[in-house]
């Protein structure tokens, strides 16, 4: 997820006590005070307030959040809108954050549910509801919820997403509307409204994450099956489970082994003005010296073409590409 600048702001107000982060909001309009009460409110119910997904903001805050267990966001939340914008204000605001919530995302819900009981519910649904749904929740708790379905319906939910752009928002809001229905009455509530439309390569790289995530086995299965029904839909998704941008998730070991065959001279190819994050996980994951080469190396370089600098990232892609394949490549928790 991509964080806005009020979601950054809001967010950073969790770093800090309530009667700090209400002093800072001294003075500020109203109007401003509500929208970053909404953001947090929204981050919070997401899942996104204490998850990697925020790792952006600074290491620092992420550390500070992951030292506070006891966190009350309710308190957090109640005092901070009071002490900023008054008694009254603060429930009107209280009041309305709900229903904007449910405005904004109708699968807040659903992504907050069991696994177990997600899997249960939709079972027995139609591929395309379970495809959506599916679509909508993260890549990790998304393989976990596709691994406790049925086979049949494994299949069947996993070839529908490979065509989810083209479910309207609307039918997205009455797929999330049953589901959340389902949800209430195996005691779990909400909401629904409409969601925005996905392009067609970002989902086959959302059904390639929730793939690679899988079992070994049951992941080749379902390969298998998606190529069977579109061999090249199969071929992208087989190829979009591991990519460049992917290695900064790799797991320490599993990509230390990939690396170790890797030309020092391709490496540097491939990590001539890459982004940071990148080289510097690479880099950590290959020996100082050979690290120190890499450098030397790129320092010597006078412009290399940019279609041998990708051609050197995709040979390195496709290494971890096949060391994936054997089930030997691990990846940091999302």
């Amino acid at each position: 997820m991509t964080l806005t600048g009020k979601q950054k702001a809001a967010l950073l107000l969790t770093s800090l006590d309530a009667t700090t982060a209400a002093e800072l909001l001294k003075g500020v309009d109203p109007r401003i005070v509500r929208e970053l009460a909404v953001e947090l409110s929204y981050l919070n119910a997401s899942g996104y307030r204490n998850t990697t997904q925020i790792a952006d903001v600074t290491q620092q805050f992420c550390r500070s959040l992951q030292k506070k267990p006891d966190f009350q966001f309710k308190n957090f939340l109640t005092e901070m809108l009071r002490s900023a914008v008054g008694e009254e204000p603060a429930k009107r605001i209280q009041h309305e954050i709900q229903d904007l919530l449910q405005k904004r995302d109708p699968f807040l819900a659903i992504r907050a549910a069991d696994s177990q009981i997600l899997a249960t519910i939709l079972q027995a649904e139609h591929p395309q509801a379970v495809a959506v749904v599916l679509s909508e929740l993260p890549a990790r708790k998304g393989s976990e919820v596709l691994g406790l379905l049925g086979e049949a319906t494994r299949v069947a939910a996993i070839g529908r997403m490979t065509s989810i752009g083209s479910v309207t928002p609307e039918a997205k809001a009455r797929i999330a509307q049953m589901a959340c229905e389902r949800l209430k009455s195996a005691s779990k509530p909400e909401q629904a409204a409409t969601t925005p439309q996905v392009r067609p390569e970002d989902a086959l790289r959302k059904i390639a994450v929730i793939v690679r995530n899988l079992e070994k086995e049951i992941r080749e299965g379902v390969l298998e099956a998606i190529q069977h029904k579109d061999k090249e839909a199969g071929a992208k998704i087989s190829n979009l489970m591991v990519i460049w941008e992917d290695i900064p998730s790799i797991g320490d070991r599993s990509l230390q082994e990939a690396l170790r065959g890797i030309d020092v001279q391709q490496l540097a190819l491939a990590l001539y003005e890459a982004p940071e994050e990148v080289a510097r996980r690479m880099k950590a994951c290959i020996s100082e010296r050979a690290a120190a080469m890499v450098d030397e190396e790129i320092s010597l370089m006078s412009a290399p073409k940019k279609e041998d600098i990708l051609q050197a990232r995709e040979k390195i892609v496709a290494t971890l590409r096949e060391w994936n394949d054997k089930g030997e490549l691990t990846f940091r928790e999302e």
